[in-house]
């Protein structure tokens, strides 16, 4: 999968983004402040929400645990201030170009997808909430542009039908692992679904870290995380419902090293002898050894034998083939044993 020219995988190292969502609070200074923030933090991409409160909630909507604990107390009220229309996010997007970031975008409604597609977005992606919204799932894959769906509250099953929808994009899709609560504690953080999605995807997968700790990324590419979405805050102290469970810029840098980290240290995912061990496999490794002067013509007994340190001689395990063999060249006692000073007999 790419994004823009951006190679998506585990080889390529995690491809980060900062969840700006809502953490403009409506204003788009703000919004250029954050993108600023996300670019010298090292992000890879910069991510808007584009909704329209009165087409997304209905008169029956309510607000999650988390919005009221945040102090919210009407759902359209709360969306209706956190709205950025797509004229005011084109300048976000130039700012973000300008910076060398990709801009990703959540679209939320099917009947935005048109108005979304005046910007110069580099990807889109989809809420969890809408694992289960096929026509908005198909409209952005109708788009052409890479799609980057979430799956918090998602059974494996709901996944898997929603993959089922996009046959037409398996070449640039990525699923994000994630949990759907804000933040999410230590001990619900679920890494251990990565290696489940990985196991339906076509394309990478990644975690949408709603956690409230630096290290999460880090360890979600070492669980295997190609793809990072972590919100990014001015203050995880401000009103609004997703500033709690954000980093702060300086916390964002700190988060986007300690993937990068991960990845370095990760490397090749296969079993290799690398070049930085060869030496100590060397020394510390054990050989075939003489217990005592062993004279040409003479048959090797067990007796006759012992293992020692360094590895550069016959390896241990192939005793039981040395023994029975016929001495060709002298071996002096406390010597290793090796294969030109042996011949059959």
């Amino acid at each position: 999968m790419r994004i823009g020219t951006r190679n998506i995988g585990r080889v390529f190292g995690p491809y980060v983004i900062a969840e700006i969502g809502v953490n403009h609070d409506g204003s788009v200074e703000r919004a250029l402040e954050l993108v600023d923030a996300a670019a010298g933090a090292g992000a890879d991409a910069v991510k808007l929400q584009l909704f329209n409160a009165e087409m997304l909630m209905s008169k029956d909507a309510r607000l999650a645990a988390y919005q009221r604990a945040a102090g919210e107390a009407d759902p359209l009220e709360m969306l209706r201030r956190l709205e950025l229309s797509v004229d005011q996010m084109e300048p976000i997007v130039a700012r973000a170009k300008a910076r060398e970031v990709h801009a990703i975008v959540s679209v939320f409604s099917v009947e935005l997808v048109r108005e979304a597609e005046r910007l110069a977005w580099d990807a889109y992606k989809t809420a969890s909430p809408d694992i289960i919204n096929r026509p908005l799932l198909e409209a952005l894959a109708a788009t052409m542009r890479p799609l980057i769906v979430s799956t918090g509250t998602a059974t494996l099953d709901e996944v898997e039908r929603a993959v089922r929808w996009l046959p037409m994009i398996f070449d640039r899709l990525a699923l994000l692992q994630c949990v759907s609560s804000y933040p999410t504690p230590v001990d619900r953080a679920a890494l251990g679904g990565i290696a489940a999605l990985r196991e339906i995807s076509p394309g990478p997968v990644g975690y949408s870290d709603h956690t409230a700790l630096i290290e999460t990324g880090g360890l979600a590419v070492a669980a295997g995380a190609s793809v990072l979405e972590k919100h990014l805050t001015y203050s995880r102290a401000a009103v609004g419902p997703d500033h709690l469970a954000s980093l702060e810029p300086a916390e964002f840098a700190e988060y986007v090293n300690g993937a990068r980290r991960a990845h370095l240290m990760i490397g090749v995912e296969k079993k290799v002898v690398l070049d930085v061990e060869r030496e100590v496999r060397g020394v510390s490794r054990q050989s075939l050894t003489a217990v005592r002067d062993l004279s040409v013509g003479h048959r090797i007994a067990r007796a006759d034998l012992t293992v020692k340190r360094p590895g550069t001689g016959i390896e241990p395990w192939r005793m039981g083939e040395v023994v029975g063999r016929i001495v060709g060249r002298a071996i002096e006692r406390d010597s290793l044993v090796r294969e030109e000073d042996l011949r059959d007999g």
